[in-house]
């Protein structure tokens, strides 16, 4: 059993290096260990609902491989999506797919929603027992500025819309389009660092310990 004195060290369930360098600003013990777990959802379900239950599975699949030696660990999964008119907008399939993700958001106002799941032993729970998992969501709101054609495919040339949700990142040179955010910027650019912060303090993690 864990005391509130006991080190914990985080297990993030995800290869992003953008999430790896937000959990690292906590200074705490971080493990990276990337989910393999299925993203596939149906296509109607909702965008918070999407996102917690991909937060969920990664978090979920990362703990049943690491669960033997998780004692004194918390295991962390997060998911993002961007929404624009009722419509999901993931990963760009091709640089045609980001082109037009890019004109759909240009000199307009999205939604960003990040899902994140947190799976360990809380500090009253024995360590053989069955885990605690906290599961919750953020939406924030991002407003781009106008674009030019010009301007997204020189941004499609840099390469960094390839990888992201909505053919952008916050915090790279994609940030010169944004006009304004409404919400969390560490959500926006993939884990939701306040909201991470309060569920490990119910797991006796904190860094200021």
């Amino acid at each position: 059993m864990k005391t509130a004195a006991t080190p914990v060290t985080i297990i993030l369930a995800s290869a992003s290096p953008r999430r790896q360098e937000l959990v690292r600003m906590l200074g705490m013990p971080v493990v990276i260990r990337p989910s393999d777990a299925d993203e596939r959802t149906p296509a109607d379900w909702p965008p918070e609902r999407v996102v917690e239950e991909l937060s969920q599975r990664k978090a979920k699949a990362v703990w049943e491989q690491a669960r033997e030696s998780a004692e004194h660990a918390v295991v962390v999964g997060s998911d993002t999506l961007v929404t624009i008119d009722g419509r999901i907008l993931g990963k760009p399939r091709d640089e045609e797919d980001a082109a037009e993700m890019l004109r759909l958001l240009s000199g307009r106002t999205h939604e960003v929603y990040t899902g994140l799941c947190c799976i360990g032993h809380g500090l009253s729970e024995p360590a053989g027992g069955a885990p605690e998992i906290l599961v919750s969501h953020t939406v924030s709101k991002v407003t781009f500025r106008p674009m030019s054609e010009e301007e997204i495919r020189a941004y499609i040339r840099t390469g960094e819309p390839m990888d992201k949700a909505g053919s952008y990142g916050i915090q790279g040179i994609g940030a010169v389009f944004i006009d304004r955010i409404e919400g969390d910027f560490f959500s926006i650019m993939g884990l939701p660092v306040s909201l991470l912060y309060q569920m490990l303090l119910r797991f006796g993690a904190s860094p200021f310990a």
